[in-house]
């Protein structure tokens, strides 16, 4: 049965979930977050979101809120049957949420409880999760606190990063919305535990910063969470990038931060070992260790 759809959301995240539903029910409209001002040069930019649905030929609305009236009313106007919210960026206030004819479901991209809120896909590596996994969720007044319809689970892997899970989790939240949308009638909303509660909040910029005190294993944990941004830390005056690094089984009882060898092996906290592989210095392309180390050279203490 085809269904009404208004669609929310706004990264690339959510593209997938909105490519499933177009093909098999009537999107009417797509909400994303308004164009705003982006990269070094500032330019206003629409969101992956908004530019994909232009694409498709789907109405798109981008109010900065919904504190407006006029706003809500044109959001009831769509009578959709459902509402689907994929990272849309905000939080829905009742009159949004209640609007539909049956039900508004978010697509989230953990295993609730945990990791509610804004970034949980980079939190769950960055904490070293065994596993993480997407969520059909009821959207309600509290964040990410909806009952659950469905999830599916997926591992992580040592060599997952924050854009490989950003991936598998965008198409399996994909799927698992087609499934809620074709079965719904079947599915029971299924409470959220109160044990295990923890919050992904927004990363600051202390998040991109290594801090050598810390073991190895969670400066890995960091520097793959944050891929392809990458992690960074501070040499005399550059602010040097770091994509990728190596757990190594060695131990040092020399100062964290210490570079150990000229192939960069660096002394981390509690006498742990990672080596740099890729990195990039300011203004520079992005190189594996050996190319770095031609015309750069890192030397004594890291900070």
């Amino acid at each position: 049965m085809k269904h009404k759809i208004v669609f929310m959301g706004t990264p690339d995240f959510a593209i997938p979930a909105l490519e499933h539903i177009a093909k098999e029910h009537n999107v009417v409209a797509v909400y994303s977050q308004p164009p705003r001002p982006k990269g070094r040069g500032q330019e206003v930019q629409k969101s992956p979101v908004h530019l994909y649905a232009e694409s498709l030929g789907i109405p798109i609305f981008t109010p900065a809120n919904f504190k407006d009236s006029i706003a809500i009313e044109i959001f009831q106007q769509h009578a959709a049957d459902f509402v689907v919210v994929v990272a849309y960026g905000l939080i829905l206030p009742p009159a949004i949420f209640e609007a539909p004819k049956i039900n508004t479901v978010n697509i989230h991209a953990s295993l609730l409880p945990r990791w509610r809120g804004a970034d949980p896909i980079r939190r769950a590596i960055m904490a070293g999760d065994d596993e993480t996994g997407v969520a059909i969720m009821k959207v309600e007044k509290g964040l990410d606190t909806g009952g659950i319809y469905l999830e599916e689970r997926t591992p992580i892997v040592s060599d997952d990063t924050g854009e490989s899970l950003h991936d598998i989790l965008s198409f399996l939240g994909a799927h698992l919305i087609m499934e809620y949308l074709n079965n719904y009638n079947n599915l029971e909303e299924k409470p959220q535990s109160l044990d295990g509660i923890t919050y992904a909040h927004k990363l600051s910029k202390e998040d991109f910063k290594i801090d050598w005190q810390k073991p190895a294993y969670d400066i890995y944990n960091q520097v793959r969470a944050l891929f392809p941004m990458g992690a960074f830390f501070q040499f005399e005056d550059d602010q040097i990038k770091i994509k990728k690094v190596t757990l190594l089984d060695e131990k040092t009882d020399l100062k964290p931060g210490t570079i150990l060898s000229n192939d960069l092996k660096i002394a981390c906290g509690n006498g742990t070992v990672l080596q740099l592989d890729i990195l990039q210095r300011p203004g520079k392309k992005v190189m594996d260790r050996d190319d770095f180390l031609k015309g750069f050279s890192l030397f004594g203490t890291l900070k």
